[in-house]
């Protein structure tokens, strides 16, 4: 079961392989809004210079129909006739076709944008696959096609049907109807049938849109392995990792145990927590902390401590408030300078009576220490208000 929910394509895509499909040329397109937008231009485009270019039309075709006497004896006159007349039925086109071939271009970008991908001109010798195409032929997006095309034909050819009964007597009447008016009648009649028949075509193209990018977010779908995997390739092995960031955390807690010999004192809790302390005389600042551990980490600090002879003093809460409140090269909290100053001070006498005997120093064993900064005191589990 586990297996099946894994080959399952339950999984959005994902960024890279949206992009990755991108740069493949796969991008979601709609051609019957394409194919709406070109036929609404060159209806509009029709309907509004139309009259300007059925009279440039009718002036041209009436012009080529008369030849003076020199155009019918002199080939090179009747060319350069025909050439004009031809020129100027194009430069009468010309902003029409521009029209179309605008929105020809830009109506299939409606949806999914520009995308120019240099894969696509690339030749694929698996479309020459014969099987692959029988695969095509027979594929459930082939059947939606087929179906569409069907619901397509039903709807435009309905539409069409309706258009022209409803218009039977006026289309009759054209036969009575003298030629200007009955020529006016006409293109009414054609633009009338056009705009239904090609609203017909709109509401196909409403309806492909939204499926054109469901199918598209569908076929792109991947498997939970495939998620798994892909981020693997990005962000790398997460075993890989998991080993990189140990070595890394060995490697810090290295540089650390090379700083407990530097310390002036080891604050222990005795056996949880150890805090090694520096202080540096005639520098501004606070003591730092320079190394800190708990358990086996706070263990191997205290045998550092005592192997290069730094001074270690038990004072348990004030371990616990150092350990919970800075990290590795932090100063100590503001809080805590009596403390520290009264072990440093003990230090410091401690060394001194090392150098020069006398009396021995008196261990500090009450530490003003606030209940706040003692992670086990219950005063530091009341949040302010």
């Amino acid at each position: 079961m586990a297996e099946d929910s894994d080959a399952e394509k339950t999984e959005d895509a994902s960024p890279r392989r949206l992009e990755k499909a991108r740069e493949e040329g796969d991008v979601p397109r709609s051609r019957e809004l394409a194919t709406f937008a070109v036929l609404m231009t060159a209806g509009a485009g029709l309907w509004i210079t139309g009259g300007n270019l059925a009279g440039h039309l009718s002036t041209t075709l009436a012009s080529g129909l008369s030849l003076t006497r020199e155009q019918v004896y002199n080939p090179t006159v009747l060319i350069e006739r025909i050439a004009n007349d031809i020129g100027g039925v194009l430069l009468a086109c010309l902003p029409l076709a521009f029209a179309i071939m605008l929105v020809a271009v830009g109506a299939p970008l409606l949806i999914g944008g520009f995308n120019f991908s240099a894969k696509a001109f690339m030749p694929n010798f698996m479309k020459l696959n014969p099987i692959s195409g029988l695969g095509n032929m027979f594929s459930t997006n082939s059947l939606v096609e087929l179906l569409k095309a069907i619901a397509k034909t039903v709807l435009v050819g309905s539409v069409a049907w309706v258009v022209v009964m409803s218009q039977k007597e006026a289309v009759f009447g054209l036969a009575v109807e003298p030629l200007g008016a009955g020529t006016g009648h006409v293109a009414d009649l054609i633009a009338h049938a056009f705009l239904f028949i090609v609203g017909s075509l709109g509401v196909v193209a409403l309806i492909d849109a939204p499926y054109q990018l469901w199918h598209y977010s569908n076929k792109l779908k991947m498997t939970r392995q495939e998620m798994i995997q892909e981020s693997k390739e990005s962000d790398g092995n997460p075993q890989i990792k998991g080993k990189i960031r140990q070595m890394q955390r060995q490697m810090a807690r290295n540089r650390m145990m090379q700083n407990v010999p530097t310390a002036d004192v080891v604050v222990t809790n005795p056996t949880h927590y150890a805090v090694a302390l520096k202080y540096s005389d005639g520098q501004a600042g606070a003591p730092r902390v320079v190394a800190k551990g708990a358990d086996e980490v706070a263990a191997r600090i205290r045998e550092l401590a005592r192997e290069n002879k730094v001074a270690l003093l038990e004072a348990p809460a004030l371990a616990r408030a150092l350990y919970k409140h800075t990290e590795i090269d932090d100063e100590i909290p503001e809080k805590l300078y009596s403390a520290v100053a009264e072990v440093l001070a003990y230090v410091f006498q401690l060394r001194n009576y090392s150098k020069v005997g006398g009396h021995y120093p008196d261990r500090p064993t009450t530490l003003p220490v606030p209940p706040e900064m003692d992670p086990l005191n219950p005063a530091s589990q009341v949040k302010p208000e």
